[in-house]
């Protein structure tokens, strides 16, 4: 079976939107424990703009131009970048008032229909084996772009794994990287520290994985095969929150609900019911189902779920539907200072954040051995 998945990295405009976005949140959150947030934002060029509403108790600290151009500070747009954040003109028509937040996170406030996904073990931390691999090298690159062999290049890029499924091995065929350069290194200079970067990556994670069974020298490898790319980030294409969704849930293998996920507060249905139907996936797998897939809709102004539909090969446990309740999500995934990371597309393969680990109580599987 041919499976395939790609990740962007942080610099890519779509994915300067979802920081933002979910920098605001934060800050939201640092105000009001409780904050209502829905805050979206698009960029072309040097231009932001901002729409949405946000309801704390306390102002914000910062202006909301300030965090947009701290993000981008943060995530390299700086000189000699083609994008210097400080130069951004942002927009700002976010309406901003000051009252009690609970008006509008207490209840559920929109339908929506939120879908979960978990399998295989927690060596792909319990996601499609091609998402994982796609994720890992990208952030590899993505680190190595900050303090590493490529210090100082993208801060935009993408990633794209190609690999055949077949029992209990994964061969990979194809890697396609494209990153953003600076104009003082040679493309062939670039292209030689990528490959050096997917080699270390993929040959360390195969040393701990022996399901990965394809030799890297075996991998064809397409390095910036349109060329030389200067200008990356807004200066070469337009972003948006919420228009990378098949990076945030599970790659394209598996069809999700649809909801946005960045620029919403934890209570929004959205967002808490994704994050509850991946927890409630993952404890059907971590049980004794060997993937599982749950469908859960949501109506206004009704906390218990109007369904919750279980997709799952073997037997694992359910949790009661009362378990996907609003009133029990928003208190078990309470907001904080952690969200303004989830941006960059990490909302289900970071395994400190709590709907990606057990169920309380929950009897652990999926641990091999390397050599298994």
């Amino acid at each position: 079976m041919i499976r395939m998945s790609e990740v962007v990295l942080p610099g890519h405009p779509d994915k300067f939107c979802d920081q933002v976005a979910d920098a605001i949140l934060a800050a939201c959150y640092q105000a009001d424990p409780r904050a209502y947030c829905q805050v979206e934002m698009s960029t072309w060029s040097d231009q932001v703009f901002l729409t949405g509403g946000i309801v704390t108790r306390k102002p914000l600290t910062h202006s909301l131009a300030d965090i947009v151009r701290a993000t981008g500070r943060r995530i390299g747009y700086v000189a000699p970048n083609a994008i210097d954040a400080t130069r951004y003109q942002v927009h700002d028509t976010v309406c901003q008032r000051r009252e009690d937040p609970r008006t509008w996170t207490d209840h559920v406030n929109d339908q929506c229909i939120a879908v979960g996904w978990a399998g295989y073990d927690a060596r792909v931390g319990w996601l499609p084996p091609e998402h994982y691999l796609a994720h890992h090298l990208g952030a590899a690159l993505a680190q190595s772009c900050r303090s590493g062999r490529l210090q100082g290049q993208g801060p935009d890029g993408k990633l794209l794994v190609r690999l055949r499924e077949s029992t209990n091995q994964w061969q990979v065929e194809q890697m396609l990287v494209t990153l953003q350069q600076r104009p003082d290194i040679a493309l062939f200079e670039l292209t030689a520290r990528i490959v050096d970067d997917l080699r270390d990556t993929y040959t360390q994670r195969r040393t701990h994985d022996r399901r990965w069974t394809t030799p890297f020298e075996a991998i064809e490898l397409l390095i910036n095969p349109n060329g030389v790319l200067l200008n990356g980030g807004s200066a070469g294409d337009n972003g948006q929150t919420g228009r990378k969704l098949v990076v945030d849930y599970y790659g394209p293998r598996v069809a999700i609900g649809g909801g946005a996920l960045s620029g919403k507060d934890l209570s929004h249905i959205d967002r808490a019911g994704a994050y509850a139907a991946r927890h409630a996936a993952l404890h059907a797998v971590q049980t004794g189902a060997g993937t599982c897939r749950i469908a859960v809709a949501y109506a206004p102004n009704r906390d218990v779920p109007l369904d919750v539909v279980y997709e799952m090969d073997r037997r694992g446990e359910r949790v009661a539907s009362t378990w996907f309740a609003h009133s029990a999500v928003r208190e078990r995934y309470q907001g904080g200072p952690f969200v303004a990371t989830l941006g960059t597309g990490t909302h289900f393969t970071d395994s400190a954040l709590a709907w990606n680990r057990s169920v309380p109580g929950t009897p652990r599987r999926g641990i091999l051995r390397a050599d298994e």
